[in-house]
């Protein structure tokens, strides 16, 4: 699940409609905006946050996930105080602010997983939280614009390199996707090719060691390779949080859009090392760094294509035969066509909310992408070939620069015209004609593979292709 650079867009939009370059916004010349943010214990644990902004900052700033500040404490350059309630996360500051304070306290949160993740989650000394929680930062962020983010009392994982003195130095794009933070926890650290993966344990687990967690992580960043030549980032952060009761390794995932993506994932306290096999959550939320952030998001894609791969991976990694594959797929298929019933892909994707008939939707599409792709080029190209290629353009793209990617690498028009027959048609209607074509039967004790037109074509699809290959 996915935060995109929705920003981006609009920020296109406006350097668009000038001839000329416009100046730096004043600020961006002053030294950067600097947070100094102290974890402490007592009474309860929290985060003592001061910000530092310079003279030319404009006085808006906000919360951008508000709730849990009721009080900011402003000092101007005369030493005078004045104690500031957000409204609905914004505050305006005094004339000549110098320096902001206010605590964040860090408890767990009421409701869903995901709302967990953003506004705090951990126990002890070891805690979870996304960085727009507590960051408060300013209203209007210019992508010249600087900040310097030290902590003190634990040690953090954010998803930023800090300097040699523990300083992180961020520009204005990281205070619009700040990603996920962590305070305190053990550390392991998995190594993929030239990659790093930085993990961090937040909390107990009964029969699992870090170097356990760290080489559950490893293995899944493993199977990512096997669609991209590379691992798509030198360098991603990884939390794991422990879920008391459960024993499912992969409770629930998220990956957020900061640079580079932050990762975080509910663990089952319980879970074992043999329960590993069957986990999908850890490689899914790695899939998701293989494409670009889509702008204005388009979850259909995002998603298709990770819960496409999912399987897919688990194929090519020996994880699951392919049979198990094609029945983990045809059984999502089906969950997705019962949310789906027999309305059009195109109000089935524009659904907030319906996460199987969106997930598998997209994932349907991927498939028909992968085969059509491969059927035109006579197997010289593949959906990981456009992957590859967007990669090369940039960390973003939009519904119209993926179709171009794809229509490069067949080598003919061909993304548009295949979303023309998914879109007004029932969700599904390309699903059987598809399996036929592939060799792919649903019996009732499970999957059937047999000799079909398309059955070669299946059966590539299990395979990696060599990070050497010329194309």
């Amino acid at each position: 699940m996915w935060v995109a650079r929705a920003w981006l867009l609009g920020l296109a939009f406006t350097l668009g409609a000038c001839a000329s370059l416009p100046a730096p916004a004043p600020w961006e010349d002053e030294p950067p905006l600097s947070y100094r943010i102290t974890y402490t214990r007592s009474p309860t644990p929290g985060l003592n946050v001061e910000v530092f902004p310079s003279r030319s900052f404009p006085p808006q700033f906000l919360f951008r996930q508000p709730g849990r500040v009721a009080s900011v404490i402003a000092t101007d350059i005369n030493g005078n105080q004045f104690d500031i309630t957000p409204r609905d996360g914004a505050l305006n500051l005094p004339s000549r602010t110098t320096v902001l304070r206010y605590r964040y306290p860090l408890v767990s949160s009421p409701g869903e997983r995901g709302r967990h993740m953003f506004g705090g989650m951990g126990e002890g000394d070891a805690w979870h939280v996304a960085g727009k929680a507590y960051l408060l930062t300013p209203r209007h962020v210019t992508p010249g614009m600087r900040a310097e983010i030290k902590v003190f009392g634990a040690k953090a994982l954010l998803p930023w390199q800090p300097d040699d003195n523990g300083v992180y130095h961020l520009r204005g794009a990281d205070l619009i996707d700040a990603g996920f933070h962590a305070f305190g926890g053990n550390r392991c650290t998995a190594h993929v090719g030239e990659s790093v993966l930085e993990v961090v344990l937040l909390g107990r687990f009964t029969h699992l060691s870090a170097g356990n967690l760290c080489t559950w992580i490893m293995e899944a960043a493993r199977e990512v390779r096997t669609v991209r030549k590379t691992f798509p980032y030198p360098r991603v952060t990884v939390r794991l949080v422990p879920v008391p009761g459960k024993s499912t390794p992969g409770e629930f995932g998220m990956t957020l859009w900061s640079s580079p993506p932050s990762i975080s994932i509910l663990v089952g306290q319980d879970a074992t090392v043999e329960s590993f096999a069957k986990d999908w959550v850890a490689v899914h939320e790695m899939l998701h760094l293989t494409h670009p952030a889509f702008v204005p998001r388009e979850a259909w894609l995002s998603e298709g294509l990770a819960t496409y791969y999912t399987e897919i991976v688990r194929a090519r990694s020996k994880r699951q035969t392919s049979e198990q594959t094609w029945r983990e797929l045809t059984n999502g298929f089906a969950r997705g066509q019962a949310a789906a019933g027999s309305r059009p892909m195109k109000e089935v994707v524009a659904e907030e909310g319906n996460y199987m008939g969106i997930y598998w939707t997209g994932a349907l599409f991927a498939l028909h992408l992968d085969v059509e792709l491969r059927r035109v080029t006579e197997g010289s190209a593949r959906l990981e070939d456009v992957l590859e290629l967007l990669a090369t353009r940039g960390p973003t793209a939009t519904l119209a620069s993926f179709g171009n990617a794809v229509d490069t690498v067949a080598g003919q028009p061909l993304f548009g015209a295949l979303l023309a027959r998914h879109l007004p048609k029932p969700a599904f209607s390309e699903l059987a004609p598809l399996l036929e074509s592939l060799g792919v039967r649903i019996d009732p004790g499970g999957v059937t593979l047999h000799a079909a037109p398309g059955s070669v074509l299946r059966e590539d699809l299990d395979v990696a292709r060599s990070p050497n290959a010329a194309r």
